[in-house]
């Protein structure tokens, strides 16, 4: 088997940056169930800041795992959905999450250990 590359500008790299951010698999998941406005995933992800889930979900965008609905209302509303590719990546994200909820124990104690090391 080849060494793995990992340049900067391979697009691979730059796909796996995107759907391994922590913000991406936090939007992926909230927009699972269906279509939000801004507003609720901003509430459902209280830790983001307003710029980084603005960016994030540029990208996705941009990425074609969401789409971005702008309704022509006063006041105006903006809805985003995952496209077809965004909810292929479902089994991968919910496979984090629940990775994360079944180890959160034995992380927390390793960085104790460790913490308590240094």
């Amino acid at each position: 088997m080849e060494p793995f590359a990992y340049e900067k500008d391979c697009p691979g790299r730059q796909l796996l940056d995107r759907i391994g951010d922590a913000w991406s698999v936090l939007i992926v998941c909230s927009l699972a169930d269906g279509d939000l406005r801004y507003t609720e995933l901003a509430q459902r992800i209280p830790a983001v800041s307003p710029k980084m889930l603005t960016q994030t979900l540029r990208g996705l965008e941009r990425d074609g795992l969401v789409t971005r609905t702008v309704h022509a209302v006063v006041p105006p509303r903006v809805d985003y959905a995952l496209t077809a590719l965004g909810r292929s990546l479902l089994g991968l994200v919910g496979g984090l999450l629940d990775w994360a909820e079944t180890n959160i124990t034995d992380v927390l104690k390793a960085r104790e250990a460790y913490d308590s090391r240094i």
